[in-house]
């Protein structure tokens, strides 16, 4: 992790999963975390790929043989096949997982350019490596290809193995493959998509495509609000927020600071008390919740939403990665003590009768609360009556539009 507390490097880092966030200045003395399950749950692992083919690279680096697909557990749009069966295609391999709010805002330029060159000779490679367990679950996988309208062939890498094979490390993590399996060109994170449409381009046209016909599109992706950057780290775009025992363990600075949450082995109930003084960067649970390694589940059925989840954000827009193992549940939200304004409401907002904002849990996936056209910080709270209520993690953004 880096440790200066510079927020054009936590902006950079907010653009992709994966790496270690830069560490916001302590509200409060921290309590010391340990690694509670083992292993530390870092996207840095060891990998054993060796095919580096007389060269001078790493594997996964321009200039480098792509490594074979390795250890794949699931299918999805396409029959098995191996990277040397896709000789003579130019081939981009995209690392992603379905609850990575940085990985499913490049889903409509991946969308566009398989519409545009997969007859020209381009194959995408959706390579699903999971940051949950539930996320190794097919269904789950399954009904985000659907939903995110993913007709490219999706390979389910949950052991790791083919992440480990490239040395990557970040969600969503692009390699572009020329039509004799080299490495030719890697962007990790968001944004660059002119760029990696002019690099597409030119492999084709190397390997022998006619795409003159076919205009690039010149849009390199949204920019942030400058006023993300522009204040400081007290009001700068929150960091990426995790729940769970693993995160916290292998953050510099947890993202939950409350000491009792780490006071009993993983899986415990434990009654913690809003401190009430909240700073951005940090999670602030209430009432009794359970420590797990992924996430932080309700620990008990309540009548009054007495329990809950605070946190005080900065950005124009806020994501929350959600579990529903049994039945379905109902979160209510407030931002600064009041019902989500109509006009900051996000797609999975709902409205009951006594004018409380909500969202219905049905699915283990990245739930949309905050699409605001206006940077700003305010303070969120989600409260549920369900011991079925699980939080994983919180994401946010700074651009004028998604989430």
């Amino acid at each position: 992790m880096v440790g200066a507390l510079l927020l054009p490097v936590i902006l950079a880092v907010a653009a992709a999963c994966g790496s270690d966030d830069v560490a916001p200045t302590l509200p409060t003395p921290v309590p010391e975390v340990r690694s509670l399950s083992g292993g530390s749950s870092s996207v840095t692992l060891s990998t054993g790929a060796d095919d580096t083919r007389e060269t001078n690279t790493r594997p996964g680096e321009v200039g480098s043989v792509a490594q074979e697909i390795q250890g794949i557990s699931g299918w999805i749009n396409s029959e098995p096949f191996t990277m040397e069966s896709l000789r003579g295609k130019v081939v981009l391999v995209d690392f992603w997982t379905y609850t990575c709010v940085n990985c499913i805002r490049t889903m409509p330029f991946l969308r566009e350019w398989q519409e545009k060159y997969a007859d020209e000779g381009l194959v995408i490679v959706g390579v699903h490596s999971p940051e949950f367990q539930f996320e190794e679950v097919r269904e789950n996988v399954e009904a985000a290809v659907e939903q995110f309208q993913i007709t490219w062939p999706v390979l389910q890498d949950n052991k790791m193995q083919t992440w480990r094979a490239f040395n990557n490390r970040f969600w969503p993590a692009k390699y572009l493959i020329d039509k004799d399996g080299i490495i030719q060109y890697t962007h990790f994170g968001e944004g660059a998509y002119d760029e990696t449409e002019l690099e597409i381009r030119k492999l084709l046209q190397e390997a022998g495509a006619t795409i003159d016909g076919i205009v690039a599109n010149p849009d390199s992706g949204p920019t942030f609000d400058e006023k993300a950057s522009s204040g400081g780290i007290e009001s700068g775009q929150t960091r990426e927020l995790y729940a769970g025992l693993d995160r916290n363990a292998g953050s510099q600075v947890p993202y939950i600071i409350q000491a009792e949450f780490y006071a009993i082995p993983a899986g415990g109930p434990i009654l913690l008390e809003d401190p009430g003084d909240h700073q951005n960067h940090f999670l602030y649970l209430q009432g009794m919740w359970i420590n797990g390694l992924d996430g932080a589940q309700h620990a008990r059925v309540t009548e009054d939403l007495e329990d809950y989840v605070a946190l005080k954000y900065f950005g124009t827009s806020v994501n929350v990665v959600l579990g529903s193992e049994g039945q379905p549940y109902v979160v209510y939200l407030t931002v600064d003590d009041g019902p989500i304004p109509l006009a900051d409401r996000g797609t999975d907002i709902e409205e009951d009768g006594d004018g409380r904002t909500f969202i219905s849990v049905d699915q283990d996936r990245m739930y949309r609360l905050i699409e605001s056209p206006e940077y700003g910080g305010h303070e969120m709270k989600l409260s549920s009556n369900s011991d079925e209520f699980a939080v994983f993690a919180f994401t946010f953004g700074s651009y004028s539009t998604g989430p």
